[in-house]
């Protein structure tokens, strides 16, 4: 039942949200929804642009009375992190996902849901299309290729917009607002080695993990989440003289690795040796992890022969893997306790056939604090014999607590609910800190209903905190 202090339920978020999700939208794959988005802004007579990168942006007239009111631009992503359980046959660029609700909550089957950021651009969709919403002129932003590297925003084209206020409602707690986010950078770290056949007395493996909760490598790299990679280099740590054959582990740089598969060469008894201490090793975990990882498995089973790095190469690699810095590096001083201002994710390691490829990533509000953590992963890959490649960094967007739009959304959020609204930073890569760059006198404040599992199969919309994000919304842009 809907609460009764929220005038009606958004139905035509849940209707534009459903749509979108039944379209496949990986990053760099955006078209399919970007034309439902287009057909939108067509079928209620919005004009609408794109830009060279295929932003769009879709320009919404007043509701009557409100034409002299300053722009409001709306902005949200429509790309989503695309990430499945082994078991589950799910092709991201073919299928519409599966959607249900369990206590509570609106998942996906097995796959991740797309509430980042659908739910926000189903927002968005909605304001255009219900015409009870009263709001200013509109700006809808909807940029392409978020979540591989914020892309989309890093190349758009700011003359496309007016406003001088912004909603981002790319955020995943309710009843919070938001005034800065964290930059961020990484690396492709990658080398090739000289391949063997197995001596003598040597058999080949194939050790998987899974199980992992995985997770977003900003919002959630603070709950020391397992990270399979390192759980992968520590049971290999110990097995003498191993060779390394081939290894699949993690999808993307900001995902928190959730299961993988290493191959590998050794002796017979130095097998039988791991085999015997692999529950050992997953007992020991759970001692540690969160409750979240405690249905990680491990399983070891023989393979053919297969070409080998040298076992000099090979714990080199496991050297690196193991002192690779992961998790939170820094704490804020002046925030809560949990927020991270610098952080570090070990995030995909792919090998094969000699070629080897790690992917890792790391954020900060301080682009200071984070010179040494860069200097030092870089000192490492150097020392392992790696080539270095950077990928590109992006600004933060630096809190300002004496925004004129943050004063404004608690005094609304204090009139509706009650309550004061918690005010914080996010430590991941809003797209607002690049906005924020590009106009620099924009005033952004964003919030958005609360996910939980983002980039996992796990991740899932909270349904009763989708009706009141949505009076807030509204209530907002009748404000301004």
């Amino acid at each position: 039942m809907k609460p009764a202090t929220y005038p009606s339920d958004p139905e035509h978020l849940w209707e534009h949200f459903y749509c979108i999700s039944q379209i496949p939208r990986p990053s760099k794959a955006e078209d399919a929804v970007r034309d439902y988005v287009i057909g939108q802004a067509q079928a209620h007579d919005c004009r609408w642009q794109l830009d060279a990168t295929g932003n769009l942006v879709v320009y919404v007239p007043a509701s009557p009375g409100r034409e002299h009111h300053g722009t409001v631009i709306i902005q949200n992503h429509l790309d989503m992190v695309t990430v499945k359980t082994g078991d589950k046959a799910h092709d991201f660029f073919t299928d519409p996902l599966s959607l249900k609700v369990e206590d509570g909550w609106l998942l996906a089957d097995r796959t991740t849901l797309g509430a980042d950021n659908g739910v926000g651009c189903a927002a968005a969709l909605a304001v255009m299309t219900d015409t009870d919403v009263q709001h200013p002129p509109l700006e809808l932003l909807f940029t392409v290729d978020e979540e591989t590297g914020l892309g989309g925003a890093l190349g758009l084209d700011a003359s496309l917009l007016s406003g001088e206020v912004m909603l981002n409602l790319d955020t995943e707690d309710w009843h919070e607002l938001y005034v800065g986010c964290a930059g961020g950078g990484g690396w492709i770290l990658s080398g090739r080695y000289p391949l063997q056949q197995p001596a003598a007395g040597l058999s080949c493996w194939c050790l998987e993990l899974k199980g992992l909760a995985g997770g977003h490598s900003g919002i959630e790299i603070h709950h020391q989440l397992g990270n399979a990679l390192k759980l992968l280099a520590e049971c290999l740590a110990e097995v003498d003289a191993v060779q390394l054959a081939g290894a699949s582990v993690g999808v993307a740089h900001n995902v928190i690795p959730r299961e993988g598969t290493v191959s590998f060469a050794c002796t017979q008894t130095e097998a039988q040796a791991l085999e015997e201490r692999l529950q050992s090793l997953v007992d020991c975990w759970r001692g540690y992890l969160p409750p979240a990882d405690h249905a990680l498995s491990l399983s070891l089973v023989p393979l053919a022969p297969l070409p080998l790095l040298s076992a000099a190469d090979s714990q080199r690699v496991l050297a690196l893997l193991a002192a690779f810095p992961h998790g939170a590096q820094a704490y804020s001083l002046a925030q809560p306790a949990d927020l991270v201002d610098l952080s570090s994710n070990l995030a995909r390691l792919q090998l094969r056939e000699g070629a080897l490829e790690l992917e890792a990533s790391y954020r900060f509000f301080n682009a200071g604090q984070a010179l040494p953590l860069r200097a030092g992963i870089e000192g490492l890959a150097r020392l392992a014999g790696l080539d270095i490649r950077r990928i590109d960094g992006y600004p933060g967007w630096q809190p300002d607590f004496a925004s004129p739009l943050l004063a404004r959304g608690k005094a609304l959020h204090q009139r509706l609910f009650g309550s004061e609204p918690a005010v914080k930073a996010i430590h991941a890569g809003l797209e607002c800190g690049i906005l924020k760059s590009k106009k620099p006198d924009v005033d952004i404040l964003s919030f958005g209903p609360t996910i939980r599992g983002a980039h996992s199969p796990t991740e899932r919309l909270r349904i009763d905190t989708v009706p009141p994000f949505w009076h807030y919304l509204t209530a907002l842009l009748a404000e301004l």
